[in-house]
């Protein structure tokens, strides 16, 4: 496979393997290797053509790992990244169209560092993920069962269009 055509997606997931799964779908779709942000070295991202970088969002912001990653990243010259998310919002209450705004909101640090870094950024996604964090979790958490097919598939047509 061309250097161009290679893809990779870097997930931090931790709690309930949310984000884990988006990256899966994604993955699925270009062809991708999904690995953690501990298991890429910087230097090694110029191989691809194309890279995901997604988490949770903790405090409105991605994961400190994928954070520091994006710190350290060497200057890209215009390679391609997409930014993906899980979010607890309570899609109950917020609606679709909200938590993905939200999720988006939630992209800028890590956007920025990217762009920073010389990285062209050419999509962004994010839905509920199922939240049991804090006091959450004494209410049995909010979005069970998210993300749900219905994410999974646009997760999936999210990777369609970055194909194209």
């Amino acid at each position: 496979m061309s250097e161009e055509a290679r893809a990779l997606v870097i997930v931090a997931s931790y709690h309930h393997l949310n984000t884990e799964r988006l990256a899966c779908a994604i993955a699925g779709i270009l062809g991708a290797e999904v690995r953690g942000p501990g298991e890429v070295a910087p230097d090694e991202l110029g191989g691809f053509g194309i890279v995901g970088f997604g988490s949770g969002i903790y405090d409105a912001k991605h994961h400190e790992s994928l954070l520091r990653l994006a710190a350290t990243l060497p200057p890209a010259q215009g390679r391609k990244a997409f930014i993906f998310s899980t979010n607890g919002m309570p899609i109950a209450v917020a609606g679709k169209a909200l938590v993905a705004g939200n999720s988006a909101n939630s992209h800028g640090e890590l956007r920025g560092r990217l762009v920073t870094a010389g990285y062209e950024i050419v999509g962004e996604f994010g839905c509920a993920g199922f939240n049991t964090n804090s006091f959450l979790k004494l209410f049995g958490g909010i979005n069970k069962g998210r993300p749900n097919d219905e994410d999974l598939e646009d997760a999936k047509e999210f990777a369609r269009r970055l194909l194209n």
